[in-house]
């Protein structure tokens, strides 16, 4: 697909006006929008560590979370981009490009003969992900301003992660009852079409948008604004370090938690009920902590959003019920929804308006390079020391990135 840049027009269009309310259409659009990029991801979550072991023999951990450490490394760089190329060929142009890319992901895993191919739909994967979902939260930016980022983006991640989860409990279920293939992958074929005809019919560029902003806003400009948002800047730099750090240890939740529970003996039915728990809570919850963080200090949001999650995971030790993996999913759920729109609306807040994409862009470089760094270094400690030391290491990172957080926010 040719990505054509936008044409230059000093002149903005008289209708262009800044708002939730005022743009509520082409938000309502891309919330949709970004509920079916979020069931792309929730097409894997259940069943693909179940499929590496049950149609590929694979059994060693750092083998089978591969897929992770692949998607999330080609997410992450794709992000970078999507932020740094956002301003030049528009936003429009991106999404759909993301949704072209992402046709073959589902074929792949249905035809997979090895578990290389299952390796290449998630570079695929990634590759859409960070140009769908970037593309998304900053339009959805562009088009409120600044007065309800925080409520933009809370409806933004809980249309995508109520998706992942509704996805990754329906292809457990159809999993257990008719096969891990190819059924449950039937979704992704529905959600691609879905999504890239909608994005190519009804979803406008919001280049104007950015360019009304830029002539009301006072914030100064970053120096660099890769080095000021990666760590540099102390506000900027705290939420990169704990993005990477909750998608660490959703790297490890996505990779690991599966697994955990067939070793406790669960059922697969049971298993996809307790991975849709987490998600759903992560989801549901953006409804309310996304407008909190218009209201509320971020520094102490962030804070205990992390150290919440931590305790949940270092919960998951001990537990040996089914009701308590519930609970210790809800409760991660919980501190994930406190932070994850709380991360978004904190660098929206702190960047010029012409700079926010590529801000964003270096944000989510970061914060996705936590699932390949989370996979990683989960499955290195899984094959040598146990799973229950991987959930260990990664809960006590989670308590430390709060820490962090504390310590330099200043707001």
């Amino acid at each position: 697909m040719e990505l054509k840049r936008p044409t230059a027009d000093s002149r903005l269009p008289s209708s262009v006006k800044l708002g939730l309310r005022e743009n509520w259409q082409q938000f309502t659009l891309l919330v949709v929008i970004n509920a079916f990029v979020g069931g792309m991801i929730g097409l894997e979550r259940t069943i693909l560590p179940e499929l590496a072991q049950a149609e590929f023999s694979i059994a060693a951990k750092t083998a089978i979370l591969s897929f992770i450490i692949v998607f999330g490394i080609t997410k992450a760089i794709t992000n970078y981009y999507t932020g740094a190329l956002a301003n030049r060929f528009g936003r429009k142009n991106l999404l759909l490009l993301g949704w072209a890319l992402s046709l073959p992901v589902p074929l792949l895993l249905i035809y997979a003969p090895n578990w290389q191919w299952v390796i290449a739909a998630n570079v695929l994967l990634g590759i859409h992900q960070g140009l769908c979902w970037s593309s998304t939260v900053v339009m959805k930016m562009d088009l409120v301003g600044d007065k309800d980022r925080g409520l933009a983006m809370g409806l933004n991640e809980a249309a995508g992660y109520l998706a992942v989860g509704a996805v990754a409990f329906a292809t457990g279920w159809i999993a257990s009852h008719y096969g891990l293939r190819p059924y449950p992958f039937y979704i992704g074929i529905g959600l691609a079409i879905v999504g890239l005809l909608v994005t190519w019919i009804w979803v406008k560029d919001t280049r104007h948008h950015v360019a009304a902003e830029a002539g009301q806003s006072s914030i100064a400009k970053l120096k660099n604004v890769f080095w000021e948002t990666t760590w540099k800047n102390p506000n900027l730099g705290a939420v990169t370090q704990a993005g990477l750090v909750n998608n660490l240890n959703d790297g490890m939740v996505w990779g690991l938690l599966p697994m955990l529970l067939v070793a406790k003996h669960f059922s697969l039915a049971q298993t996809g009920i307790i991975v849709f728990i987490y998600p759903a809570v992560w989801g549901l919850g953006q409804l309310g902590t996304g407008k909190l963080a218009d209201i509320f200090n971020k520094r102490k949001m962030l804070t205990w959003g992390m150290a919440l999650q931590g305790v949940a995971l270092l919960g998951f030790i001990p537990a040996s019920q089914n009701w308590q993996f519930i609970g210790l999913s809800a409760l991660l759920g919980l501190g994930t929804a406190v932070v994850y729109p709380t991360f978004l609306a904190a660098i929206a807040g702190l960047t010029h308006p012409q700079q926010r994409a590529e801000s964003i862009g270096v944000f989510r470089l970061w914060r996705d390079l936590g699932y390949a760094v989370g996979a990683l270094l989960t499955g290195i400690i899984a094959d040598r020391l146990g799973m229950e030391w991987s959930v260990a290491v990664i809960g006590g990172l989670t308590v430390v990135s709060a820490g962090v957080i504390w310590l330099r926010m200043d707001s």
